[in-house]
């Protein structure tokens, strides 16, 4: 299952597997947001719940930020970056306090991987040994950036100095999603912080546990108070319209749906403020019939049932070569067949359940418009029926799809793979491209002139050739079109979160 999930492992060492509830006492105490390096309830004394998906047991009482909270945040983030100490703090000693920081997430791994687990329902070996890994890793990476922030000098003139500065932004809105909750907010706090950025996190309502715990490792580590704040609520008339549309954020981040993001960058327009968006997939995952079909198999699984299909570069269109279209189904329907459902905890669970009732509804409507358009169920389709409670769905493969179909355009963001055949290079690059999104795609060949000439024609962020969902914090991540644009991870990060400054000097006289 994670054959073809790579991430760095250099000098990390995960903590030793426990089937001990090590987040106990965290789920015990009463949840509190971060402002202003105080943790604190909602100024309305309103909460949610947050619940395990895989039970539907309520996990925590959640405060419910409002207006009045973001206001209360981008203040005190407004104050750190301008007055604070976190503007004259040496690049030196930012990079130590995020060493420090990943540090602490390395020593509380096998806690947050249960957090992860239980607030979102993703296998515990998937929790602990992608996401908290890849989290720490991210901060580690980031660390290195803070002393690599350079400007330069140009010489245009000889009458003048000129050279260039690269400053942070300000004051940052991060916006991150419920399918990689703690990995997301690595992702968006890395190279802000790096940067010299203060920030307000909001996450998702429906899985916040893991942000409120290391907003607690953010200050056990020394980050200075306002620097990182965290702020918990829901999106549209709330506290994540709120943090998009204030007049005081520089620059708002968002991952999530693109229907959303369009709604973030309107929130945007009142003072221009900066926008990233990292949106929507639906990958084509291209299988020619001289590649290693069994490596494709596999890289098949990965692509789509990995955290449950909820995942944006997701390969829900799979598109096989017709002369091993047969083939490559019998074996992908025989490895399906062996994968474990169940709760997340269990770590024989390969697959578990989805996020929510509300989005187990939204894959299961998705089922039954496939059906009613035509689309063949090769395998599941359905709730499993030992399941008694939870928000499960079986593995479900459609084969006999055409790419006009809506469960081969539209983003189910589940564990659903759409089947369509092909014929040849051009035939598979324009099904391949006909969507509105361009995040990711793969392509599986033996042929590296085939495999080189199909990644420059695919219209995506990410061309993965021979492998999937393959990630390093030093490699960017975007996407085309209704994908979004800018780019996280890696050094262009670096310029979704600072600013260029030119300073001329005069030398004449």
């Amino acid at each position: 299952m994670y054959k073809y999930f790579a991430y760095r492992r250099i000098n990390t060492v995960v903590a030793v597997q426990t089937k001990e509830l090590l987040c106990k006492e965290f789920l015990a105490k009463p949840q509190k947001m971060l402002i202003d390096g105080k943790f604190v309830d909602a100024q309305s004394g309103k909460t949610f719940t947050t619940v395990n998906p895989a039970t539907e047991e309520v996990l925590a009482h959640i405060p419910e930020g409002s207006k009045a909270d973001i206001d209360m945040a981008v203040k005190a983030a407004r104050k750190a970056f301008e007055q604070g100490p976190w503007r004259t703090l040496s690049a030196a000693k930012r990079g130590h306090l995020l060493y420090k920081f990943a540090d602490l997430i390395e020593k509380h791994a096998d806690e947050l991987a249960q957090i992860e687990t239980l607030d979102n329902g993703k296998p515990i070996k998937e929790s602990r040994y992608v996401d908290v890994v890849q989290t720490m890793e991210t901060f580690r990476y980031y660390a290195g950036w803070c002393t690599k922030l350079e400007g330069e000098t140009t010489n245009v003139n000889n009458d003048f100095f000129t050279y260039t500065l690269r400053e942070p932004i300000g004051v940052v809105g991060q916006i991150i999603p419920w399918n990689f909750p703690m990995l997301m907010a690595a992702w968006k706090l890395g190279p802000a912080l790096a940067c010299g950025n203060t920030l307000v996190l909001k996450p998702a309502e429906q899985t916040p546990l893991s942000a409120l715990r290391l907003a607690q490792l953010a200050m056990e580590a020394g980050f200075p108070d306002g620097v990182i704040n965290v702020v918990t609520g829901f999106g549209p008339n709330s506290a994540g319209e709120a943090l998009a549309s204030h007049m005081d954020v520089d620059k708002v981040a968002f991952t999530g749906e693109d229907k959303t993001g369009k709604e973030i960058l309107k929130a945007s327009l009142g003072n221009l403020k900066r926008v990233s968006l990292e949106l929507g997939g639906k990958a084509p995952n291209i299988v020619f019939a001289d590649a290693d079909i069994d490596a494709a198999v596999k890289g098949a699984i990965t692509g789509i049932f990995f955290n449950q299909g909820q995942v944006c570069c997701a390969g829900s269109r799979l598109f096989l070569e017709k002369s091993i279209h047969d083939e490559f189904l019998t074996k992908l329907n025989e490895r399906i067949n062996k994968m474990r459902q169940g709760n997340g905890m269990d770590e024989k669970t390969h697959i578990g359940p989805q996020v929510s009732r509300e989005h187990l509804d939204k894959i299961l409507s998705y089922i039954d418009i496939a059906k009613s358009e035509g689309a063949k169920v090769l395998c599941s389709g359905s709730t499993p029926s030992e399941m008694k409670q939870g928000y499960f769905v079986k593995p479900t493969v459609f084969e006999g799809v055409n790419n006009n179909m809506r469960i081969a355009q539209e983003e189910v963001f589940g564990p659903v793979l759409a089947v369509i055949p092909f014929s040849g290079i051009d035939d598979v690059v324009e099904q391949a491209n006909a969507v509105r999104f361009g995040l990711s795609g793969a392509v599986w060949t033996r042929d590296v002139k085939k495999a080189h000439r199909l990644a420059g024609r695919i219209k995506a962020g990410t061309v993965w050739i021979n492998c999937y969902n393959t990630f390093d914090p030093a490699m960017p991540f975007g996407g085309y079109k209704m994908s979004g644009y800018g780019r996280e991870l890696g050094k262009h990060s670096i310029e979704l979160y600072s600013n260029i400054k030119s300073v001329w000097l005069n030398l004449s006289e």
